[in-house]
C-alpha cells in the first residue's frame, strides 16, 4: 500500500533508539524527510534516507526552542519523548517519590511535549497536518510507578484536547499507547525489566521470558518496536485522513477493559 507520504516533513522526539528509532526507519523508508530529536544522535546518524538528527535536550525549554528553529515547515509530529526515570524506577512506592522525582517525570512525558507541539503547531496547521503522541498503556492501567502513568494519562487527555480545538482547522491528532515493547527497557540490566528482575532475584531473560503470562498478554509475547512504528507511520499517513481524536493501544492484548 503506498501510504502517499514521500515528500513529506517529519519531526520524531526521542528518535535515538526503541520506538522512536523505529519510527524515524519506518518514515524514511515511505520518503519523508525526518527530523530526529534525541539527547544522542547514536544510530540515527547511519538510517537510511532522508534523516536530519538533531542533538538536544528537550527536558527544557530551551531544547524545544532549538528542535523547533531546526525542524523549520513540518506536516507530521511525532512526539516520542518518554519513560520511566531512574530515580522513579527505584522508588519502592508511592511515598518513596518525591517532588522532584515528580518534576522530572513530567518534563519528559508531558511538558516536552507540550512545548514542541506549541512550537510547532502554526506549521502543522498550515500544513493540515498530523500529531501522534506516544502514550503508554500505564494512562490505562495502575501499574507502577504512579508518576509515570498520571503523566501519560495527561498525554493521553492532552491529544484528546488537540484533536477537538483544531480538528476544525485540519489538525489530525491520535494517540498510541504501546505495552511491553522489545526496547533497551527490557534487553539491559539497568533498564527498567533489569531493575524488577534484580529485586526479584531472577535472571533478566528469564525474568522477560515470563512478562507475558505474568501481565496477562493475550499474544503470548512482547510487542516489536517495528510493529508500534509501523501503526504510528500509518496514523500518520493520508490513509487514516479520517481518524482523529483517538487512542491505539499497541500491547498485545494486556488491557482487558473494552
Amino acid at each position: 500500500m503506498d501510504l502517499e507520504l514521500k515528500g513529506r516533513r517529519a519531526v520524531v522526539t526521542g528518535a535515538s533508539k526503541g520506538i522512536g528509532l523505529a519510527v524515524v526507519r519506518a518514515l524514511a523508508a515511505e520518503g519523508v524527510h525526518v527530523v530526529g530529536a534525541a539527547r544522542t544522535i547514536g544510530e540515527l546518524a547511519r538510517v537510511d534516507g532522508a534523516v536530519t538528527p538533531v542533538a538536544v535536550d528537550l527536558a527544557t525549554p530551551e531544547g524545544a526552542a532549538v528542535l523547533a528553529e531546526r525542524a523549520g515547515e513540518v506536516d507530521i509530529l511525532v512526539n516520542n519523548l518518554g519513560g520511566v526515570t531512574g530515580t522513579s524506577m527505584r522508588a519502592a512506592g508511592f511515598v518513596d517519590i518525591d517532588d522532584a522525582a515528580w518534576r522530572e517525570t513530567y518534563e519528559i512525558n508531558l511538558f516536552a511535549t507540550v512545548r514542541v507541539t506549541r512550537l510547532l503547531l502554526p506549521a502543522l496547521l498550515r500544513a493540515r497536518g498530523t500529531v501522534v503522541n506516544v502514550s503508554s498503556i500505564g494512562a490505562r492501567a495502575a501499574f507502577p510507578p504512579v508518576d509515570y502513568g498520571t503523566a501519560k494519562a495527561a498525554l493521553t487527555n492532552l491529544t484528546k484536547a488537540l484533536a477537538e480545538e483544531f480538528g476544525p482547522l485540519g489538525l489530525r491528532a491520535l494517540t498510541v499507547s504501546p505495552g511491553p515493547t522489545r526496547t533497551r527497557n527490557f534487553a539491559d540490566t539497568d533498564g527498567y525489566a533489569g531493575r524488577l528482575a534484580h529485586a526479584a532475584g531472577e535472571d533478566l531473560a528469564e525474568f522477560v521470558a515470563r512478562v507475558p503470562q505474568r501481565m496477562g498478554i493475550t499474544t503470548g509475547r512482547l510487542t516489536e518496536p517495528e510493529e508500534t512504528a509501523a501503526l504510528i507511520t500509518f496514523l500518520a499517513s493520508p490513509r487514516a485522513g479520517n481518524l482523529t481524536g483517538a487512542d491505539y493501544l499497541a500491547g498485545g492484548g494486556v488491557i482487558k477493559t473494552v
